[in-house]
């Protein structure tokens, strides 16, 4: 496939560092020129230097012959112009567009349009992002929670710890422990290696286990990995931006919510805006101003200001005095991993959070969600099955019968609502969501094959 990246930031550079490694071929426009040639000497890509939205860059880029344009600048306006431009002069037959800022998005069905601003994908980090966080407050001791099939099924990530009742035995004695209860371990990590594991894997503490199961089964799942956190109450928010202001809107029903903001004029908006959330002037980092919430009272620090190195050290603090749990948003992907497991108890990284709505677009085949795992080192991945025998190569097939690339896991079906746990003798049907999981991603294009009945970009 033919895809012209415009904008060579966090996002654009990882998303065309994916896709360079599934045999596509890729130009990223920028103009940051030191950008470029950094990408240009680690990946094999085209770069092109220029305004995103000029033709003349597009031009360069070979838009004419373009299957697909992802717009990922800093900038909603020369992500939209761009579009207009790719479908006006150049007839690229699909476009993705990022586009943050939300007084865009309330009018989108009115904007986004082929009659208006031609883009076919919104994607809003910002809205991502939140939706991710809530997902981790509900559920208490997870570090990633995806949903699939419109959420009748999760797949969870979990840190194994000692004292966990399946923690040291066998996961093939999962099922005797829950008789009721029917899930499947799709992967582990430890010590960041993969492993596939079968009925005699035997669980370590520390390894982080990703599960599948049906939503309402997932509590019961992690009791049986780690303790059990009792529920979320209170959550304190640093920053007020459109990330924090969101997520305490979603939330401030269900939860105690306080918010810190440091610009006046930001929290008298809150203020305004917010029902049910308390609205604090000051700096996150303030030791005083967290005394006097509270602060070793808090279930939940969430820290999502603009700034990394402010997220990082208002967590630390926070931790330090109390907080149970604290969750960071850091932009710079080489901060991730330094932090994430220490005092940090989950790093939020947009650009991964991003990049999975994205590759949803992107997949052959009829992919109905695409999830990036652990910083980009593995996918989970939400295919619907069509065809029969004789035309496909999953449908009318036991799962044991159909062949895998090495990496990859069925970890469940979703048929009509109903969850179906992925056991060797379960048969794919036509129109089945099958949850696959990837651990490495250079074998995405083996796994789109087995679903490529009808070729078509979705």
């Amino acid at each position: 496939m033919n895809v012209i990246i415009l904008g060579a930031g966090q996002v654009g550079g990882s998303l065309a560092e994916h896709l360079a490694n599934e045999s596509n071929d890729i130009t990223v426009v920028d103009t940051d020129s030191s950008r470029l040639r950094e990408l240009a000497d680690r990946l094999d890509i085209r770069t092109i230097e220029g305004p995103a939205s000029f033709p003349s860059s597009l031009e360069r880029a070979g838009a004419r012959d373009a299957d697909l344009l992802i717009a990922v600048t800093n900038s909603d306006e020369i992500n939209m112009v761009a579009c207009q431009i790719a479908t006006t002069l150049f007839k690229v037959p699909k476009r993705i567009a990022r586009v943050r800022d939300h007084d865009y998005l309330v009018n989108d069905r009115q904007l986004f349009t082929e009659g208006a601003i031609p883009i076919d994908v919104l994607i809003s980090p910002e809205e991502l992002v939140t939706q991710h966080v809530k997902r981790m407050i509900e559920h208490p001791g997870a570090l990633q929670v995806l949903d699939f099939a419109d959420g009748h099924a999760q797949l969870v990530a979990v840190k194994a710890y000692y004292g966990g009742p399946l923690v040291g035995r066998e996961i093939a004695l999962l099922r005797a422990h829950m008789p009721n209860v029917d899930t499947r371990v799709a992967a582990i990590f430890r010590q960041d290696r993969p492993i596939i594991p079968t009925g005699e894997t035997v669980i370590e503490a520390d390894d982080e286990v990703f599960f599948i199961a049906a939503s309402n089964d997932i509590r019961a799942v992690m009791g049986e990995l780690r303790r059990l956190d009792n529920p979320y109450k209170r959550i304190i928010i640093a920053g007020g931006g459109n990330i924090g202001a969101r997520l305490a809107e979603s939330i401030e029903n269900q939860f105690q919510v306080k918010i810190i903001e440091r610009n006046l004029g930001r929290c008298q908006r809150l203020a305004r805006d917010l029902h049910n959330t308390i609205v604090l002037h000051g700096s996150a980092s303030d030791r005083d101003l967290l005394i006097e919430e509270n602060i070793e009272d808090t279930d939940v620090f969430c820290a999502l200001t603009n700034d990394d190195e402010a997220n990082i050290m208002a967590s630390m603090l926070a931790k330090r005095m109390g907080a149970r749990k604290v969750m960071t948003l850091i932009n710079n992907a080489a901060y991730v991993d330094l932090v994430q497991g220490g005092v940090i108890d989950i790093a939020i990284s947009p650009q991964q959070t991003t990049i999975g709505a994205l590759l949803t677009h992107v997949r052959r085949g009829d992919v109905a969600a695409v999830h990036s795992l652990r910083r980009g080192a593995a996918e989970a991945i939400e295919a619907v099955a069509h065809g029969d025998r004789m035309s496909s190569k999953v449908v009318g097939r036991m799962i044991e019968e159909i062949k895998l690339p090495d990496g990859a896991t069925i970890g469940a079906l979703v048929r009509n609502d109903q969850v179906l746990i992925a056991h060797d003798d379960v048969v794919i049907e036509d129109g089945d969501h099958v949850i696959l999981f990837l651990v490495d991603n250079k074998r995405i294009g083996e796994v789109e094959k087995l679903f490529s009945v009808g070729l078509h970009f979705f």
